[in-house]
């Protein structure tokens, strides 16, 4: 189904379906597979390193009962292998040319700054967007003025104007299940751009698509190409 409309196709984690989440492989996947952007968790190690984990801890995906941040670099080679979890900016090479949202769990000064800064370091200040919470985002702004910014609302009441212009976000990033239609045309009123997660189903995608939202984060980058109508494997180059 053509939509008339671009939609960016935003790979959560990378392509988690049918690769390890936050890794090198999964990233190169849900490119692969057509998205036009990824999402990724990124945290520090215990040395300062921002690397790409959505958790505190390894347990979940790496079966290591250690929290990330007891955790050099070299001490998480050793914990997750060669393939394991990758820095940020390994994954920022891995991304290429795309366009990379990077989440903030658990954010704090020190880690915005460290992120920002590998960022800027790796010439990926113009490719990549940064969500998360309010509280994560101003810090993204007080360390990046002008960083573009998805702010991540998870209500039906509208942020305050205060907090949008301390934020200025581009984007608001809503949970799939609280957009609709009027919702999507008062945040392109006040001149925001609409993003929803994390849509799995056709029906879902379908709603957001009829709903306006300018992009969509999945765990199914290629279910929601064949809902837009594109050839497998083919962005919409946005």
């Amino acid at each position: 189904m053509g939509t008339g409309r671009a939609v960016t196709v935003v790979g959560h984690r990378g392509d988690p379906y049918r690769v390890r989440e936050n890794t090198l492989a999964s990233i190169r996947s849900a490119l692969g597979r057509g998205a036009d952007a990824v999402e990724v968790d990124v945290r520090l190690t215990r040395d300062g390193v921002p690397v790409l984990l959505h958790d505190e801890s390894l347990k979940r995906l790496w079966r290591a009962e250690r929290p990330l941040a007891a955790v050099d670099l070299a001490g998480l080679r050793e914990l997750t292998g060669p393939h394991g979890v990758p820095t940020l900016r390994e994954a920022l090479a891995a991304a290429g040319p795309h366009r990379v949202m990077i989440d903030l769990p658990g954010a704090t000064e020190r880690s915005v700054r460290a992120v920002v800064g590998t960022v800027h370091e790796c010439g990926a200040g113009d490719r990549v967007y940064y969500c998360s919470s309010a509280a994560a985002m101003l810090l993204v702004r007080a360390a990046d003025p002008g960083a573009e910014i998805a702010l991540t609302w998870t209500t039906l009441a509208p942020p305050r104007p205060v907090l949008l212009d301390a934020v200025a976000p581009r984007w608001l990033n809503y949970r799939f299940g609280l957009v609709s239609r009027e919702l999507s045309e008062r945040v392109h009123r006040d001149g925001m751009l609409v993003s929803a997660w994390t849509a799995d189903t056709r029906r879902s995608m379908r709603r957001l698509i009829a709903h306006g939202v300018d992009s969509i984060t999945t765990n199914r980058v290629d279910v929601l190409g064949s809902v837009l109508g594109r050839r497998p494997g083919k962005g919409s180059g946005t």
